[in-house]
């Protein structure tokens, strides 16, 4: 007999932790948080499917949302008064917006879909939330992202890659 009451879901993450899995270079999420913590993250993030063209994080925007590519791939350019310039092309499992989440400051460069991509979306205010009801995991989380970052700042080519 069912009692009427309906248990929201959590969002199907296993194609975001497949494609996590899958990039395991250096300075990359699967390095520095395992796969089933990403099963109690899910309640967290919100997808997006991004036809190709989508202007996802404009320069000098103020939000400070991180996104999780699951599949697809972005382009990061940088706008200059000498026009565009490609920072770098992310596939999927990567992260992105992880320098404007920690550093409360506006967006360095633009991040456009270079062809169709689904992406996961994790708001400072679901973050807050997650710090308080799952502090283990936005711990883990916390830490794979500095790790990312501090990655990416290290290396030269990657530096002014971070949004």
């Amino acid at each position: 007999m069912s009692s009427g009451v309906l248990t929201p879901q959590k969002p199907d993450v296993s194609g975001l932790v497949a494609a996590i899995s899958r990039h395991t270079d250096d300075g990359t999420l699967a390095r520095f948080m395992e796969p089933h913590r990403w099963t109690a993250l899910a309640s967290y993030l919100h997808p997006s499917v991004l036809p190709r063209g989508h202007v996802l994080i404009s320069q000098g925007a103020t939000d400070r949302k991180l996104y999780f590519l699951e599949s697809g791939s972005l382009k990061v350019d940088l706008r200059t008064d000498g026009g565009f310039t490609q920072l770098a092309i992310l596939g999927p499992g990567t992260v992105v917006g992880e320098g404007s989440f920690f550093s409360h400051r506006a967006r360095n460069a633009s991040v456009v879909a270079y062809s169709d991509c689904k992406v996961w979306e994790l708001s400072p205010t679901d973050f807050a939330a997650l710090s308080r009801q799952q502090p283990s995991i936005a711990l883990a989380l916390s830490m794979a992202l500095g790790a990312i970052l501090a990655t990416r700042t290290l290396d030269l080519s990657t530096r002014v890659a971070v949004t």
